[in-house]
């Protein structure tokens, strides 16, 4: 039977949208079982501040009236005013190994961004880099950490030769055991024995209890810190909030910061590392919280030995003062304090030569590699990253220097 694409358009096709992975991966021990009312939650207009500044359709690929793939289709206004761009996304890409429905899907994706006005269609963001996002290309043997995906390695096949997607831009994500302080080059620790001496700036934990306000503290960091980066789009107060309301359970003091001014009480740099709640969910099996999945997480979530930088940032101006380097050692303190000893960075942009060589600096190795594509929908409509494949980064032992590892600590 030929491949049929459908809209998602009732209840019963947003059920089948969201209930596909569940079916796919059913027997894969590696893959994490996400919170069904989570991602119900996520692709709900009701719930999710994103649709407010971006139009989304959601389709599905039937093949002999049985659901073989999904995609969404979506145009992000606050993307495009940004980065001042024309970009159509897709994401929340699945798909059962077929060429056919594959191309069936980005097919859709495209006509449907086409149809808009946009010159490309870039992902999978599913809905933004500020999700998750991304294909897996390197790191299959390692159970996905909080806030991020797991694919099947067929999924490259389908997209470079089913699809002819071609490469936007690769990320990085590193491992980075949190034990081994004398390690690290000493040039960093000294930076960070100056900041409140020297510079006047006080790193101290976020307060749970005012998490309102700290995450306006956070926002403040993390939309100047990021902003030059590519596909980056600021979150909104509105989107800010409901990230803090699905992350509060989650969140744990020892592992989330803030650098402000000790005199006028100015945020200039923040850290938000979330302990790998991942592993509690992994234990509820499906994603389902009731009858006995809730307890089965509150049980494992005890033994959560890993966390995720999620966002390290610091203001421009106060990039040089030490205190991305302050934050580091505090994390190296929280792991002495908790059970978490180690864990891995959030992804980084694999043309941020200076990031990645200061995590090889801090003893980091690169643990998993995710992949952006794009397909050019307009004439004259130019590459993102004209020259992308120029950038596989890999670790170049002779840029472990001081200064190197002290300049890119502050470049975070």
């Amino acid at each position: 039977m030929s491949v049929e694409i459908r809209p998602v358009e009732t209840k019963a096709e947003r059920k089948e949208f969201l209930e596909f992975p569940y079916r796919l991966y059913a027997n894969e021990p590696i893959w994490v079982a996400p919170l069904r009312f989570e991602r119900a939650q996520h692709i709900d207009p009701k719930h999710n501040p994103f649709f407010e500044h971006a139009e989304v359709q959601l389709f599905l690929a039937y093949r002999d009236g049985r659901v073989v793939g999904r995609i969404s289709a979506h145009v992000d206004d606050n993307l495009n005013e940004f980065q001042d761009n024309i970009w159509g996304l897709f994401g929340f890409f699945e798909c059962e190994d077929d060429g056919e429905a594959a191309a069936a899907l980005i097919d859709a994706a495209a006509e449907w961004n086409r149809e808009r006005g946009r010159d490309r269609i870039v992902g999978p963001m599913s809905f933004s880099t500020n999700d998750e996002c991304g294909l897996l290309i390197e790191g299959y043997e390692l159970t996905p950490i909080i806030l991020t995906e797991w694919h099947f390695p067929y999924y490259r096949k389908l997209l470079e030769e089913a699809c002819g997607l071609r490469k936007a831009m690769d990320t990085l994500m590193w491992d980075l055991h949190i034990s081994g302080k004398a390690d690290v080059h000493p040039a960093i620790w000294e930076m960070a024995g100056k900041v409140e001496s020297e510079h006047g700036i006080i790193c101290r934990p976020m307060r749970k209890k005012e998490l309102q306000a700290e995450v306006g503290r956070f926002l403040e960091v993390y939309n100047e810190a990021w902003e030059r980066n590519w596909g980056f789009v600021p979150l909104n107060e509105k989107e800010a909030r409901a990230y803090a309301d699905n992350l509060k359970f989650v969140l744990d003091e020892n592992w989330a910061m803030i650098a402000e001014k000790a005199d006028t009480g100015e945020v200039v740099g923040a850290a938000l590392t979330l302990p790998d709640f991942n592993q509690a969910i992994k234990a509820a099996g499906n994603g389902r919280l009731f009858p006995f999945g809730w307890l089965k997480i509150l049980r494992a979530r005890k033994k959560i030995d890993r966390v995720r930088v999620f966002a390290l940032g610091v203001k421009r101006e106060y990039q040089h003062a030490g205190v991305a380097a302050r934050l580091y050692e505090m994390h190296y303190e929280s792991a002495e304090s908790t059970p978490q000893g180690g864990g891995e960075t959030g992804w980084i942009l694999e043309t941020n030569k200076a990031m990645n060589r200061g995590m090889e600096g801090m003893g980091g190795t690169v643990t998993r590699r995710y992949r952006f594509y794009e397909r050019l929908l307009a004439e004259g409509a130019e590459p993102s990253l004209p020259d992308a494949e120029a950038f596989p980064w890999r670790a170049d032992t002779s840029h472990r220097v001081a200064n190197e590892a002290t300049l890119a600590a502050d470049d975070a």
